[in-house]
């Protein structure tokens, strides 16, 4: 099986993915906390716990696929691929990765790997040109054409990134968890109330406002795909998303190594 990792900001996922042919089915998912400091011995100490509770060992990994977005990290998960795994780790965006996609930017290089590896999965899931949004420490709204070629997005602070931000510079305002109102009134009654709708609906309005910008610029019909660990948290109160796909990213690292295996 094949195990695909994602170093995120925030957390670093690890996914097992059971490829056969061209067909991908997650077997199991785990995140930890993204420290570029934690060493290759203490991430296989956690993984082959993990991997016992679902029922796996080490040994029924034969391949390790990473894309990452912290520098940093990328050396011990390389280790953790070589010394625990039995071999050199596949690198997204490198031989024989390459993204296989036009990158129509700028600064193509300057891209994240994650954006281009969801770029490649939402094209392989759904035809025609998509919008990509995906909800991380950054929340990033990702446009690619038709022909599966990279054009451009936009980055915006993350909605736990911005309640973070809030709660430290206002001394008397109280963290609270990020969730749907109970109510649809947006005229909250207590702090809490008016913290969660400007958080929650504020969050969703400016998600709602910036596709509709981008489609109004493309002129063309455009499918929203939506990802990350908080798409579901709007998705009962918004018709912007027309898919959500949770393992965009796991399933975009699989698609790549296929490619290179397959192709």
């Amino acid at each position: 099986m094949l195990l695909a990792i994602d170093a995120g900001n925030t957390n670093v996922v690890f996914a097992l993915v059971e490829v056969s042919g061209q067909a991908r089915e997650i077997r199991a998912r785990w995140r930890i906390a993204t420290d570029p400091r934690r060493t290759a011995d203490e991430y296989a100490v956690w993984l082959s716990q993990l991997l016992a509770l679902e029922g796996f060992a080490r040994d029924d990994v034969s391949a390790v696929v990473i894309s990452t977005v912290v520098p940093r990290a990328l050396h011990n998960l390389q280790v953790l691929a070589s010394k625990y795994f039995g071999g050199d780790a596949l690198i997204a965006g490198r031989a024989p990765l390459e993204w296989g996609v036009s990158i129509d930017v700028d600064e193509p290089a300057s891209l994240g790997a994650d954006r281009a590896v969801n770029t490649i999965a939402a094209h392989a899931l759904h035809a025609g040109d998509l919008i990509v949004i995906d909800f991380g420490t950054a929340t990033t709204v990702d446009f690619s054409d038709y022909k599966g070629a990279y054009k451009g997005g936009i980055i915006a602070p993350g909605i736990n990134l911005s309640l973070d931000a809030l709660v430290a510079a206002a001394a008397k305002l109280p963290r609270i968890a990020i969730e749907a109102p109970a109510v649809n009134s947006v005229i909250g009654r207590n702090t809490v109330d008016q913290m969660n709708i400007g958080i929650y609906w504020g969050y969703l309005a400016m998600i709602e406002g910036l596709v509709a910008r981008m489609k109004a610029e493309v002129g063309r019909p455009v499918k929203v795909i939506a990802t990350g660990g908080l798409a579901t948290l709007f998705e009962r109160h918004t018709a912007v998303f027309d898919a959500i796909e949770p393992d965009l990213t796991i399933q975009g690292l699989a698609i790549m190594w296929q490619g290179a295996h397959i192709g």
